[in-house]
């Protein structure tokens, strides 16, 4: 999320109760996750193993949970709960803002688009032209969506991402990260019947320019789907994933989070994949493996019935 205006580090520092380190006359120009941090963001970091990740980035502004030496040219917040700083930041500068009726005056919509009966259009959204969005398709606060896009009945973009801090030591013992990204679809998109796309913690859930979703696909927060993908009914895609152009993922393919599929890779129904696959090929199974070798693969634990009478008869080792 980008700020409407820069933010001192002081203000910062006393908004939070972090202590100040580093450069104390910068500004903070947004707020983001460590993955899309850019030069001017907050970021946060609470766990030890990914200090120097942190440290390293982007990021100009941290939130710490301890007091370490600075890098130059960046600032840090020191603050014994970084999660809970962050959230205190994202509910100031992107509060919930109540819906007065199903189409907020704040939209803004396009020349020949047609709304169903029955959608809801939230505050700050944009649709472009010529765009049909069927009835019940629910579209929240700041979503953008391009020109030539079909959306169909009962879908859902922009709902927050599913992101939980555990507290071990409370009876209720999830904290929510507050999300304040965005959902943006891009020209020529078609997304089916009740699918659901979630914003973006901090940045944007992306759905590239001619990609073409069936029914009942989700896409978890800050996924980057590329163009002229093709998903079938019931894929499910983790958060942060990364979707290369023309990826054709077939019925209920699983996709695990932070990762990366290339370009043109052909994932077949009902295979799961739980780490970065290179383009140009057609993978099966769970977990995947390139098509060919995990077809034969099958094959012969199909023989393996046959192998063990004629090895070892009717015994039972």
């Amino acid at each position: 999320m980008t700020f409407d205006a820069p933010v001192s580090v002081q203000w910062l520092a006393e908004y939070t109760g972090s202590e100040l380190r580093g450069d104390v006359m910068q500004e903070a120009l947004g707020i983001n996750e460590i993955h899309k941090v850019r030069p001017g963001d907050i970021s946060f970091v609470d766990f030890e193993k990914y200090y120097n990740a942190c440290l390293q980035s982007e990021a100009t502004i941290i939130i710490i949970n301890k007091d370490v030496p600075c890098p130059e040219g960046k600032t840090l917040l020191i603050n014994s709960d970084p999660f809970a700083a962050y959230v205190k930041i994202v509910k100031r500068f992107r509060s919930f803002e109540p819906a007065t009726q199903m189409v907020s005056d704040s939209a803004q919509i396009g020349e020949g688009t047609h709304l169903q009966p029955g959608v809801f259009v939230g505050n700050h959204v944009r649709i472009g032209k010529n765009c049909l969005i069927h009835p019940n398709v629910t579209i929240y606060d700041h979503t953008i969506i391009g020109d030539n896009v079909i959306i169909h009945a009962g879908c859902v973009l922009g709902a927050d991402a599913f992101y939980f801090k555990r507290r071990k030591d409370r009876e209720m013992q999830y904290d929510k990260l507050e999300s304040c990204g965005r959902v943006i679809i891009e020209n020529d998109v078609e997304i089916g019947a009740g699918t659901t796309i979630d914003k973006g913690v901090s940045g944007d859930t992306i759905i590239g320019a001619g990609t073409k979703l069936d029914n009942h696909i989700h896409i978890g927060h800050g996924a980057v789907i590329g163009r002229n993908c093709l998903f079938a009914a019931q894929v499910g895609i983790g958060g942060k994933a990364i979707i290369e152009d023309e990826v054709i993922l077939w019925g209920q393919v699983g996709v695990s989070k932070d990762l990366t599929i290339g370009k043109g890779a052909i994932v077949m129904a009902q295979s799961g994949v739980p780490s970065s696959l290179e383009g140009g090929k057609a993978y099966f199974g769970s977990p995947v493996g390139e098509a060919k070798p995990k077809m034969r693969e099958l094959a012969w634990i199909r023989r393996i019935p046959d192998l063990w009478e004629k090895i070892y008869g009717n015994k039972n080792i």
